[in-house]
C-alpha cells in the first residue's frame, strides 16, 4: 500500500511539474488539459431498445445511415434498404423532395406553400431528430421562418387538424393537484430548457387556446439549432386553463379544453403547481415564457424571476433586440451610441412587448445619464405612447400601472400642440421623432399620413420599427416606408421582409428585429454559467453584444442586425456575455465539471470556447445496446 502512495505522489508532482512547464511556456492550459466537451456529442450513447422500436424512435433513428455493425447490433439487418448512406447523401435526398414542392412565396405566412413545406419538415422531425436539425441548421436563414415566425402562426391557427404526433407536455386546469406526479410521465431525467404558453395571446393573432403549443415547439426548436440546447433535453409546454375565443369553443375538432379561461387566483394557482413541479424535478431548468397574454406576463415574471431561472421573451427578449436596434440606429446616423439618451421615441403600442421594450430603454438611457433619479426622470421625457386610445397622457382615466411612468405630462404636451388621445400622425407630426416604434400587433397602422409626418423628423436619418408578428400585423412594409419616407431611413420589422431596391444600384436595408437574435444566447449563457436567476445586467450584456456585432461600415449602410445564417455564432457572442456578466453580478454557480471558481478565472477566449464546445450539433452517435 505504501508503494502505491508513493506512485500516487509521483504521478501528482509529475502532473504539477507539466503545468508549471506550460505556464512557463506560454501554452494555455486550458486547451491542454480540461475537455468542455458534451458527453452526448462525443461518446456513444447507451440505448434500451432494438430492432422496428429504434427505428421508430426519432432521438437515436440515423435511418439508412446505420452502418452494417449497428445493423447487427441492433438487429435491424434486412429491416433497412442494403446500401448504407451518409448523412449529407440522407439531407441531399430530402431536400430534393422538398424542392419540389417549392414555389416562389407569394403572400408571406397567408402562402401555403410555406404550410406545406412546414408539414415536410414536421414529418422528418418525427422520424430523425439529428437529420432535421441538420437540415435546419444548414439552411437557417431559409427554414427559420418555417418553423418560426411567421408561418408558425399560421401553424397555431390550425394546430388541430395538423396534430399528428404528440411532442412535448399538456398541463390543464383538469390537472390541478396531479401536477407533481404527472412532470414524471416526461422520458428525460434532465431537461435544460422549457418553454410554456398559455395561449392567451399567440404572436398578434390572439387567443388560440391548446393550439399555442406550435409556438413553444418552434422556439425549442432555435434553442437547438442557433444555441446548441440538447434535443433530448427540451421540453415544449402548454398549460391549457381554457380560451375564451368563441370559434374555439364551438368547434368540435378543438383538441384543448372547451371552457372559459381561468382567472385571479385560480389561473395564478395552475401556475404556481406547475412552476413547483417542474423545477422539483428538474431543479437546474430554465423556463421561458412565451405569448402569455399582456394582462398576466408582467405579473408572473415579477412573481417567479428571483426564484426561479426564468424569463420573459415577449418582455425582456423582445426589449432586448429592440435595444439592440435602436443603438444601431444611433449608430448608423454617425453618432457614438452615448448619445442614444438624445434620441425622441414614439411608441406605437402598450401591450406586454411595448411596455418591456419602454423600460429597457428608459433602463438603458438613465444608465448612460448616470443612473439615478433624475436619469430616470430624463429619460422618460424621450418617449411619446400611443395606445388604441391615442396619446398617454396623466389625464388618461384607469392607466394601466406599467404604461403609467410613461404618460406624457398634459401641461406639458399641450405645449407641443397635443392632447390627450391624440391620434399617431398627430404625435408624429408635432414630436418630429427620431425613431417611429410599432409593437401595437395593428398591420398597416403606420399608414400613409402617419409615415408623411415623419417625413418631417429632425432626425437626418429616422429609423422606423414594424415589429410585430406575423407578417400581416407589420405596421408597415419596407416598399411603404422607404417609397414615403425617403430613401435614407433606417428599417426593422419583425417578421422577414425582402430588400427594397432603390434604383441606381442602391439598396433599403430590411433589417428583421427577431428575438432570435437573443433569446437562445441568453438561455445558453444562463445554462452554462449556472446563473441563479437572470439579471437585468445579463439582458443588458446580451442587448448591447448585438448591439456591437455589426460593423461600423454595415452600420452606415444601414443593416443594424446580422444575417441569420451567422445565427449560431451571434448566439455564442451573446451567450459568453452572458456568463461574463452572470459572473461579475456574482450569480454564476458553474455548469457540470465547471464549477464557479474556475468559472472566474477563464478569459474572454476562454469563455468562448467553453461555449463553443458545449453547443450540440446533430451528429449521429455511436449506438450502443443495453439490456435494460
Amino acid at each position: 500500500m505504501s508503494n502505491f502512495r508513493a506512485q500516487i505522489r509521483a504521478a501528482s508532482s509529475l502532473i504539477k511539474h507539466v503545468k508549471q512547464r506550460m505556464r512557463s511556456t506560454g501554452v494555455p492550459i486550458l486547451s491542454q488539459t480540461r475537455s468542455f466537451t458534451t458527453t452526448e456529442g462525443h461518446r456513444p450513447a447507451i440505448v434500451h431498445k432494438r430492432s422496428l422500436d429504434i427505428l421508430h424512435d426519432p432521438w437515436f433513428n440515423k435511418g439508412t445511415a446505420f452502418s452494417m455493425t449497428e445493423r447487427d447490433r441492433m438487429d435491424l439487418r434486412g429491416l433497412l434498404p442494403p446500401n448504407v448512406m451518409s448523412s449529407n447523401q440522407q439531407i441531399e435526398r430530402f431536400m430534393l423532395d422538398l424542392k419540389r414542392l417549392e414555389v416562389q412565396a407569394r403572400d408571406g405566412p397567408s402562402d401555403p406553400n410555406a404550410l406545406a413545406k412546414w408539414r415536410i419538415l414536421n414529418r422528418l422531425h418525427d422520424r430523425n431528430e439529428t437529420m432535421y436539425y441538420k437540415v435546419l441548421i444548414a439552411n437557417i436563414e431559409e427554414y427559420a421562418p418555417i418553423v418560426y415566425t411567421p408561418t408558425v402562426g399560421l401553424v397555431c391557427q390550425n394546430y388541430s387538424g395538423l396534430f399528428r404526433r404528440p411532442r412535448g407536455m399538456y398541463f390543464s386546469a383538469e390537472d390541478r393537484g396531479e401536477m407533481m406526479s404527472m412532470v414524471y410521465n416526461w422520458p428525460a431525467d434532465q431537461v435544460d430548457m422549457i418553454v410554456v404558453t398559455d395561449g392567451s395571446r399567440i404572436l398578434g393573432l390572439g387567443d388560440l387556446g391548446v393550439q399555442g403549443i406550435g409556438i413553444a415547439i418552434g422556439k425549442l426548436d432555435l434553442y437547438v439549432a442557433a444555441a446548441g440546447i440538447n434535443p433530448q433535453r427540451v421540453l415544449p409546454v402548454m398549460i391549457d386553463v381554457g380560451t375564451n375565443n368563441e370559434k374555439l369553443l364551438k368547434d368540435p375538432l378543438y383538441l384543448g379544453l372547451q371552457r372559459h379561461r381561468l382567472d385571479g387566483d385560480e389561473y395564478i394557482d395552475v401556475i404556481n403547481e406547475f412552476m413547483e413541479a417542474v423545477f422539483t424535478r428538474w431543479p437546474h431548468v430554465i423556463v421561458q415564457f412565451e405569448d402569455f397574454q399582456s394582462k398576466w406576463a408582467f405579473k408572473l415574471l415579477q412573481r417567479y424571476r428571483t426564484t426561479y431561472r426564468m424569463f420573459n421573451d415577449d418582455v425582456q427578449g423582445t426589449a432586448g433586440v429592440a435595444i439592440a436596434g435602436l443603438l444601431g440606429a444611433v449608430r448608423a446616423q454617425g453618432r457614438p451610441m452615448i448619445d442614444f439618451p438624445k434620441q425622441k421615441i414614439v411608441v406605437a403600442g402598450a401591450g406586454s412587448a411595448g411596455i418591456g421594450v419602454l423600460n429597457a430603454a428608459r433602463k438603458t438611457m438613465a444608465r448612460m445619464l448616470g443612473n439615478n433619479e433624475t436619469a430616470y426622470d430624463s429619460a422618460s421625457s424621450q418617449f411619446w405612447v400611443v395606445d388604441a386610445k391615442g396619446l398617454i397622457t396623466d389625464e388618461r382615466e384607469n392607466i394601466d400601472a406599467d404604461a403609467k411612468p410613461f404618460a406624457r405630462k398634459i401641461k406639458e404636451i399641450h405645449r407641443q400642440g397635443l392632447t390627450e388621445g391624440a391620434s399617431l400622425a398627430e404625435v408624429v407630426k408635432q414630436v418630429k421623432p427620431d425613431v417611429l416604434l410599432g409593437l401595437s400587433a395593428v398591420g398597416g397602422l403606420f399608414s400613409k399620413e402617419v409615415l408623411e409626418a415623419l417625413k418631417g423628423s429632425t432626425s437626418t436619418r429616422p429609423a422606423i420599427f414594424a415589429m410585430s408578428n406575423p407578417t400581416k400585423n407589420a405596421e408597415c412594409t419596407p416598399e411603404e416606408a422607404f417609397s414615403i419616407v425617403g430613401d435614407n431611413i433606417i428599417f426593422a420589422s419583425g417578421s422577414p421582409f425582402k430588400d427594397v431596391d432603390l434604383g441606381n444600384g442602391h439598396i433599403g436595408h430590411c433589417n428583421q428585429g427577431n428575438n432570435m437574435y437573443l433569446f437562445p444566447g441568453i438561455g445558453l449563457g444562463t445554462l452554462l454559467s449556472g446563473s441563479r436567476i437572470i439579471s437585468d445586467g445579463m439582458l443588458q450584456a446580451a442587448a448591447e453584444c448585438l448591439a456591437a456585432y455589426m460593423t461600423e461600415e454595415e452600420v452606415l449602410k444601414g443593416v443594424i442586425y446580422p444575417s441569420i445564417s451567422s445565427i449560431r455564432d451571434i448566439t455564442k457572442e451573446v451567450a459568453a456575455a452572458v456568463i461574463k456578466e452572470a459572473i461579475e453580478e456574482d450569480l454564476a454557480e458553474g455548469y457540470r465539471e465547471m464549477d464557479a471558481r474556475e468559472l472566474r478565472k477563464l478569459t474572454q477566449e476562454e469563455i468562448l470556447e467553453y461555449v463553443t464546445n458545449n453547443m450540440w450539433s446533430p451528429e449521429y452517435p455511436t449506438l450502443v445496446y443495453k439490456h435494460d
